[in-house]
């Protein structure tokens, strides 16, 4: 199989090209990265050698570098995509152009193109905020921020192509990920390097915000598996059931570091923050995907990670502050 990932220099894109070298011999993969503040090639450094995967630096909103890199492709899988939320709040123009335009110009490349199996990875976010139970993959999508609002649109676009030119896309929407080669701005590897760092770890609002955590390593496999057996044309919600309180990710990671609780503070929450978000992952488990990680052990060598690799996040974090 020749396989193009997009957006594989950044946070989950490169942990799957990893997984995918290590574990799946006869494919040759593509990383297609435009390399902005969120792709690292530092990130990659490990498989830069080997002869199986291939670099190409390119932007998902130029449709002739997409349809160059999408050309005699078998699979592809997009994560390509601006994702930090509170950068969507305060600049939304490039969660559009790249969320929305770039994800219809890598479908409508495959199209053209006869690549089989495309697999566009979204978000649980597109559902908005639920009090109690969880979102099915039928539910309504009610987005509440322009990050979330850019992924339901890339969301319907695959959907449309589906409907329009029985081209079925598959999707995955995922819960919040965390594990190495994080960016610096996300909570996990923020509140790790604030403490590493010496700074207090600033809490939106009264922290009460519940989130489902999940394994980057269990996230890939689960992508791998809804490219290789999913539906064409069907939506999986992927979720470990890990439900967090932010505060509660700040003690577990304050009490990991032996640092003093006093290093917890509280912020002005952002515009728009929803309180929970939870999905039904019964179709996934279906497929015969269940995460492996438990969530302490997990964050406990996401914590070791950050730790012993400052050379990796130290650079980014002298850049976006």
């Amino acid at each position: 199989m020749r396989l193009v990932v997009t957006g594989g220099a950044g946070f989950i894109g490169s942990n799957f090209v990893r997984w995918v070298l290590r574990t799946q011999p006869d494919v040759a993969v593509t990383t297609f990265d435009a390399l902005t503040y969120a792709g690292n090639l530092a990130s990659l450094a490990d498989v830069a050698d080997d002869p199986r995967h291939t670099f190409v630096q390119g932007d998902v909103r130029d449709a002739a570098a997409v349809a160059r890199a999408v050309d005699g492709a078998d699979a592809v899988v997009h994560f390509a995509a601006e994702s930090h939320v509170d950068r969507s709040i305060d600049a939304p123009d490039a969660f559009l152009s790249t969320n929305v335009t770039g994800a219809g110009l890598v479908f409508e490349a495959c199209r053209r193109a006869g690549v089989e199996r495309v697999l566009h990875v979204s978000t649980d976010e597109v559902y908005g905020p639920i009090t109690t139970g969880a979102f099915a993959e039928a539910d309504r999508l009610q987005p509440s921020s322009p990050y979330a609002a850019s992924k339901a649109g890339a969301d319907l676009l695959a959907q449309a192509y589906t409907t329009t030119y029985d081209f079925p896309i598959l999707v995955t929407r995922t819960t919040n990920n965390f594990g190495a080669y994080q960016h610096p701005e996300k909570l996990i590897p923020r509140f790790v390097t604030n403490l590493l760092n010496g700074e207090d770890l600033p809490v939106y609002g009264d922290g009460a915000q519940i989130r489902d955590w999940t394994a980057v390593d269990d996230n890939v496999r689960a992508h791998w598996l809804v490219l290789t057996e999913g539906e064409p044309g069907t939506v999986y919600n992927i979720g470990a059931g890990n439900e967090r309180t932010s505060l509660d990710i700040a003690h577990a990671i304050v009490a990991a570091l032996d640092a003093d609780p006093d290093r917890i503070t509280h912020v002005t929450d952002r515009p728009g923050h929803d309180r929970r978000y939870a999905v039904d992952t019964a179709r996934i488990r279906a497929l015969g995907w269940r995460p492996e990680r438990t969530f302490d052990d997990a964050l406990a060598d996401t914590i070791a990670w950050y730790r012993d690799n400052e050379a990796w996040w130290r650079p980014l974090r002298d850049v976006s502050g």
